[in-house]
């Protein structure tokens, strides 16, 4: 299966080096460029490609402006964003996560790095580090400004065992880290889990998190050094 990939940026030069560094891949095709956040929801809208590749700071419509967009279109679910900026803040990612995006990386990540990032996001996983979810979830997400902060009932949908899966991802552990402390195959972790984004209406592992933390499935511990689950 090829990856298609929309790049959003606002540098032709940079767009260009980006489309060249994802076609060495054999899996991954380019079919779209966009200068800003206007022209990116457009040309999604037009192309569907599986990931965005999205700047954030863009003119006209930024890229954070143009990712709540796409996120909002139930008609674009299947174009998942990965945000690929050089303002790495702890902000900037909890910004991005909450409008839908499904990953955040910097400019100065190597070729094969890139190459890995759109397979992961494509695959509808969260490529941030567990470490860099704990602590992004805890600072940001778990008292989001836009949304009330607990809906418990939301989770009704869940079985036990789909319920346990979600609290778990929302800690930062991958399905390989699941599986081996639920003694479950990774195949088994990773079925759980999208049935649970399914039921959630959770557009990928990132929107997953958020909404753990929004329901009070899990909370950030006191001194902000982990999660734990309720």
């Amino acid at each position: 299966m090829t990856v298609r990939v929309l790049l959003a940026d606002d540098q032709a030069l940079l767009r260009g080096a980006f489309r060249m560094l994802l076609e060495t891949a054999d899996d991954i095709t380019v079919v779209g460029e966009a200068a800003d956040g206007r022209e990116a929801v457009n040309l999604t809208r037009e192309l569907r490609p599986d990931v965005v590749v999205m700047d954030i700071r863009m003119p006209e419509v930024d890229g954070l402006t143009a990712t709540t967009e796409i996120a909002a279109d139930p008609e674009l679910r299947g174009s998942r964003i990965l945000i690929l900026t050089t303002y790495e803040t702890d902000e900037y990612v909890a910004q991005a996560l909450r409008a839908g995006a499904g990953g955040f990386i910097g400019k100065g990540i190597g070729a094969g790095e890139l190459v890995d990032a759109v397979r992961t996001i494509a695959a509808g996983d969260t490529l941030l580090s567990p470490a860099a979810t704990r602590s992004l979830v805890a600072r940001f997400l778990a008292t989001p400004d836009d949304a009330p902060r607990h809906h418990p009932e939301r989770l009704a949908v869940l079985t036990p065992r789909e319920r346990e899966m979600v609290a778990l991802v929302a800690t930062g552990l991958s399905n390989q880290e699941i599986a081996e402390r639920m003694f479950l195959s990774p195949f088994t972790v990773r079925a759980h889990v999208q049935r649970a984004m399914t039921k959630l209406e959770a557009r990928d592992r990132a929107q997953l998190v958020v909404i753990a933390y929004r329901t009070g499935l899990v909370h950030a511990s006191p001194d902000g050094a982990g999660d734990r689950p309720s």
